[in-house]
């Protein structure tokens, strides 16, 4: 069945999808649309985002719906309110043609009244993110009895923002008896925990593998030096004249910084980070909608629910702590039928990375070289061109003002004028890159000490009294031991979101984490030592004790005596978890004091 018509979807649905302008079934609704239409079996769909999955699970529910029954017939559930709303959107555009339909959007953020009067007046599809719509179970205000459709959308998302409580709480206000369809773009541990619990025997689907990022996206990387992260941010940006891109951050300080000196230096760009009010994020995100803004700097949790589909650039400004958040960071460029580029900005420790994330997305990173200064010059002096050759005439204005332009100009050659034109508009380009170094970075060990005191720009120099700051800020970084490692199946998102859970409100910034084998070391914002002590007390994972205390910085080069102590006392932690002591420790021979020794 290659048309929408042969799949059997009634005409007021045709009608209205054919006036979006939908011709032919992207992949994922060719596999989902006929599992739905035919079946009542669970099912479990994999696709990138971009790729229709709204349509996909929407079209054969609105197919089967009958609004002319009173009560909620579907519950469709996402990570965001933003995607929500979207979806919420796009189901209204598909019904607009089916008489008594009506769809409602809950979220936090806006007036819980206004929502509940909506459900009063009734509807057949309920679109909410978790929190919201566990509260308005929780008020007695949703009733999800009756619901003969479940949908998780972006389910791998909702996991990782820590809402599998809140799942949990959901679901067991639906009845047994639905059908349960759930999309995501990977397939996480938590999510295959949460198909066992939910779903009976799910038939799985998938647009390409299920490994796999889009194929859409080409995945590309500057190495660079670490004082050169953000000069090269610079020239990723300037080379490509007409980018229209999310620049990926770690955390809120980070973001606002790289945010703040890119508008510092002329560029069109804004933060969308967790400091900002609902208010403020949804301005952020409707001027970047609207192509008010070329440049989004974002953190990986302020960005979800983001849907633009014609983003040109993803940029990594650092590589997310998870392979799977990497995913989803390229998986916004590249869509519906768009092409695009993940470009990442790696120093030769973050290169060791790739090979786990080329396994993960099935795909090979392409080394490219930071581009020079005449590269940039070039293309943008080539785009300017373009530009000044597609601009309209506005005959109506100009007419008037010719003769005295044209007497103006009358002693200049055509030549000249084109060059002062130009000139007008590029100078800045040519000075700033005039004598600018090459970025790439060098193997070469003297070269690296030779520009040891370098500034970190194309400048050259002493330090900014901006990077002073930055180190500043880095030093106020507290790094703090805990017992908890790979073996026990801990993750960075677990660590946050059990710091998070247990904080009282606060919400200290986390800096880098290192999980290793027994235990792990993090970063966190200096001064919470004690608040952080106080909420490990409460916590406990995989039935065992949690046990945080500080730890010195990671020392240049090496370990130091106290990140040695700290190891040991991790490896003890676990053996006594274990019953006793292990068979090394208890050995006393030279073989076994070489393997302590090197641990």
């Amino acid at each position: 069945m290659s048309t929408f018509k042969e799949m059997g979807l009634k005409s007021e649905i045709l009608s209205a999808i054919t006036d979006l302008g939908y011709e032919n079934p992207t992949p994922i609704q060719k596999l989902a649309l006929p599992k739905v239409l035919e079946s009542k079996q669970d099912l479990i769909a994999f696709a990138q985002t971009g790729t229709g999955k709204t349509a996909a699970f929407s079209l054969p529910i609105l197919n089967q719906i009958d609004p002319t029954k009173d009560g909620i017939k579907c519950i469709v559930l996402s990570p965001t309110r933003e995607l929500g709303l979207q979806i919420a959107e796009d189901i209204k555009s598909y019904s607009k043609n089916m008489p008594g339909f009506k769809a409602v959007a809950v979220y936090g953020g806006a007036d819980i009244n206004q929502q509940i009067r909506k459900l009063e007046r009734g509807c057949d599809v309920v679109v909410g993110t978790p929190g919201r719509t566990l509260d308005l179970i929780k008020r007695n205000r949703l009733n999800l009895e009756g619901v003969q459709y479940l949908v998780l959308d972006e389910a791998d998302e909702m996991l990782s923002m820590g809402f599998a409580d809140d799942l949990d709480a959901i679901l067991a206000n639906t009845p047994q008896e639905k059908q349960t369809l759930l999309f995501s773009a990977t397939m996480p541990p938590d999510m295959v925990k949460l198909s066992k619990k939910y779903m009976t025997d799910p038939a799985e689907i998938s647009a390409g593998n299920k490994k796999q990022a889009n194929t859409n996206v080409t995945h590309q990387y500057y190495k660079i030096n670490s004082r050169d992260r953000y000069p090269s941010l610079k020239r990723a940006v300037d080379v490509a004249p007409d980018i229209y891109g999310i620049i990926f951050c770690r955390t809120r300080a980070e973001t606002k910084e790289v945010a703040e000196r890119l508008a510092e230096d002329g560029y069109n760009t804004d933060a969308l980070h967790g400091d900002l009010s609902q208010a403020q994020r949804d301005y952020v995100m409707n001027r970047f909608r609207n192509r008010q803004l070329q440049l989004l700097v974002a953190t990986d949790v302020a960005a979800r629910g983001l849907d633009v589909n014609e983003l040109t650039h993803v940029i990594n400004f650092k590589l997310p702590d998870e392979d799977d958040v990497y995913v989803h960071r390229s998986g916004r460029t590249g869509r519906a039928a768009n092409v695009g580029i993940s470009l990442s900005l790696l120093t030769s420790k973050e290169e060791n990375r790739l090979r786990y994330l080329e396994k993960k997305i099935g795909r090979k990173f392409e080394k490219v070289l930071i581009p020079n200064g005449q590269e940039i010059c070039e293309k943008q002096l080539f785009s300017l061109i373009d530009n000044i050759k597609e601009t309209e005439i506005a005959n109506s204005h100009i007419d008037g003002f010719l003769p005295q332009i044209f007497d103006m100009f009358k002693d200049m050659s055509k030549e000249e004028v084109l060059k002062k034109i130009v000139s007008t508009e590029f100078n800045r380009f040519l000075e700033y890159y005039r004598d600018a170094p090459d970025l790439n970075k060098t193997s070469d060990k003297r070269e690296r000490e030779r520009n040891k005191d370098n500034r970190g720009d194309d400048s050259g120099g002493r330090r900014s009294r901006r990077e002073r700051r930055e180190h500043k800020t880095a030093a106020h970084m507290t790094r703090y031991f805990i017992n908890q490692g790979k073996k026990d199946g801990f993750s960075p998102k677990l660590l946050m979101g059990m710091i998070n859970s247990h904080m009282d409100g606060l919400s200290p910034e986390i800096g880098q984490i290192e999980i290793m084998k027994m235990f792990s070391f993090f970063e966190m914002e200096s001064g919470h030592t004690s608040d952080l002590q106080r909420a490990a007390k409460q916590m406990e994972f995989n039935g065992r004790e949690v046990a945080i205390e500080e730890s010195s910085p990671r020392p240049e080069g090496g370990v130091d005596r106290k990140e040695k102590r700290n190891r040991r006392r991790g490896r003890n932690n676990d053996q006594r978890g274990n019953g006793g002591r292990s068979r090394r420790r208890q050995s006393s021979g030279s073989h076994g004091a070489k393997r302590r020794r090197r641990y």
